[in-house]
Parts: structure tokens; C-alpha cells; sequence
């Protein structure tokens, strides 16, 4: 496989992953609460992580000056960002998380300039434009009243969006020298110690009988090992190799791929519109694919 070729199909993975975490999700939080199934998931990804650490003799040193950015991600990315992600979605509905949280590319080129001096090409324009399109057509325009917690929702969701544009971009000022399975590691680890306090307090909450149940504990796997520590190493070794204004398209294959997955499994219906925004994603991603 050639190399610029590496990077594309990580990010690729990785949204792809996260568009199958929402069906996955839909079932699990139906007996785990919300932060409680975020600290789980990160308890089975660090357990994953730490078993290829020992597998593959990986090196766990980390330099002091280094170690503030690697806790950024942690707490921008996978502490507010995530968090904020699930409580969005719940305050609103998947449809609204989907549309606003389609908005992270956008904020990823933008973030990439201050941050990184990246400059926003006219080939990086159509391709966001065109993706972001293809998403609004897949996942629709909700007609529902705008109650508190609706618009509450929405806003909060906006947050999401922000903060994991802000920490995929962050992500590439880490030092080149450190391999992302340490930095995915340790990034995860100070989310899951921030995390403990608001995962013991919804405890009570969780339907501990219910976890023997096939699709329960499988989700559980699934977002732990697969869309969390798998899709969070993809996403930032992909994030090493491609540009962040570039990168950043690859993440509308997640609602794309979320609702193809809600149409296969859950037997969600899917009109015109799914199928000629998902060409205006795939024709967003190959346009950005020639400047990588």
C-alpha cells in the first residue's frame, strides 16, 4: 500500500467505526447511563490498550514539557467533547447531534490555520461544502418545537462539535517522536480519572441484570475495544499523516455510515435523500483525497 494512501484510510476507519457506534449506542444506553457507559468504555479500551503496550513492548516514556498537550486531548476531546456529544443528544434528538456535529470539518479548517498555519485551499472549500450538504440531506431537518431543553440540546451539542475539531487539531502538536498508542493511551487515562467521580454518581442507574444479555455486553465491547480504543487510534495516527483541514472531511462518513448501519440492522427507513447525500460525501472526501 502506498504511503499517502496510510493516512486516508485511517481516518476513513475511524468514522466509519464511530457511524457504527451510534446503533451500538442506541442499544446499550438503554441499560447503562450515559457517563457511566462513557468511563466503561474507557475502562475496556485502556484494558485493550495496555495488553498491545505489553504485546508489542511499546515505550511508555513521555517528556514533562509534552505531557500538557497529551492531557489536553484527554480532557478537551475525550472528557468535554464526548460527554458533551451524549448529553447533547439527549437533551435533543440523533437527527439535530447529527447535523450539528457534521459542522467538526468546518471547525477543523478553521482551528487549523491559528494553530497550525495550515491555509483553507479552494479544493478544501468545495470539498466541505459538498460534504456538508450530502450530511444535511442524509440526516434530514427535524420539524420539532424548540422547547428549553430542545434548543439546551443544541447548543450543547455545538460544543461538542467545537471541542473535538479543537482537540483533532491539538492532537498534531504532540511531538512527532511519540507513537499513538501511547499518546491514545494516556489521553483515555486522564479522561477515565476525570470521568470516575460522574460514572460513580450515576451508578445507580445501571441495570447491573441486564448485562448478560448478548447485545449488552457486545455493545459494551464494541465501543470500548472497536470505536474507542481502535477508531481513537486511527483517528489520530490518521491525523499525523493528513493535513487537519483535509482530515477533517473524512469525519462526515460517520453519519453516513450510521444511518446506512440503522437502515441494515435496526430496519430504520431511509429515503431518496439518504443515497444522493452519501454520493455528495464519497464526491467531498475524493475531491479533498487528491490534495493528500
Amino acid at each position: 500500500m502506498k504511503r499517502e494512501w496510510v493516512g486516508p484510510l485511517y481516518l476513513a476507519l475511524a468514522a466509519s467505526i464511530w457511524g457504527g457506534m451510534y446503533v451500538v449506542s442506541k442499544i446499550v444506553l438503554t441499560v447503562v447511563p450515559p457517563l457511566t457507559l462513557v468511563w466503561v468504555r474507557y475502562v475496556v479500551a485502556l484494558l485493550a490498550l495496555a495488553l498491545v503496550g505489553l504485546l508489542s513492548g511499546q515505550s511508555w516514556r513521555v517528556r514533562w514539557r509534552d505531557l500538557p498537550w497529551v492531557v489536553t486531548v484527554g480532557v478537551v476531546g475525550y472528557v468535554v467533547s464526548i460527554g458533551a456529544q451524549f448529553y447533547g443528544t439527549k437533551l435533543s434528538t440523533a437527527q439535530l447531534g447529527s447535523v450539528i456535529t457534521a459542522g467538526t470539518p468546518a471547525f477543523m479548517a478553521l482551528f487549523a490555520y491559528p494553530l497550525l498555519k495550515e491555509r483553507l485551499t479552494w479544493r478544501k472549500g468545495i470539498s466541505l461544502g459538498l460534504a456538508t450538504s450530502g450530511v444535511l440531506l442524509v440526516v434530514g431537518v427535524g420539524t420539532r418545537s424548540l422547547t428549553p431543553a430542545y434548543r439546551l440540546g443544541g447548543w450543547v451539542l455545538v460544543l461538542a462539535a467545537v471541542t473535538w475539531a479543537l482537540m483533532s487539531v491539538m492532537v498534531k502538536r504532540v511531538p512527532g517522536n511519540y507513537s499513538q498508542w501511547l499518546v491514545t493511551t494516556l489521553a483515555i487515562f486522564v479522561a477515565t480519572l476525570l470521568l470516575t467521580p460522574a460514572a460513580l454518581y450515576q451508578w445507580p442507574g445501571l441495570q447491573v441484570s441486564q448485562l448478560i444479555r448478548p447485545e449488552i455486553w457486545g455493545g459494551i465491547l464494541y465501543v470500548g475495544v472497536i470505536s474507542t480504543a481502535g477508531a481513537f487510534y486511527f483517528w489520530n495516527e490518521g491525523l499525523r499523516r493528513v493535513p487537519a483541514g483535509s482530515a477533517g472531511v473524512y469525519f462526515f462518513l460517520q453519519p453516513v455510515v450510521g444511518t446506512l448501519l440503522g437502515w441494515l440492522v435496526l430496519g430504520e427507513q431511509v429515503g431518496w435523500n439518504f443515497w444522493i447525500g452519501g454520493l455528495l460525501v464519497l464526491g467531498g472526501v475524493a475531491l479533498v483525497l487528491r490534495e493528500t
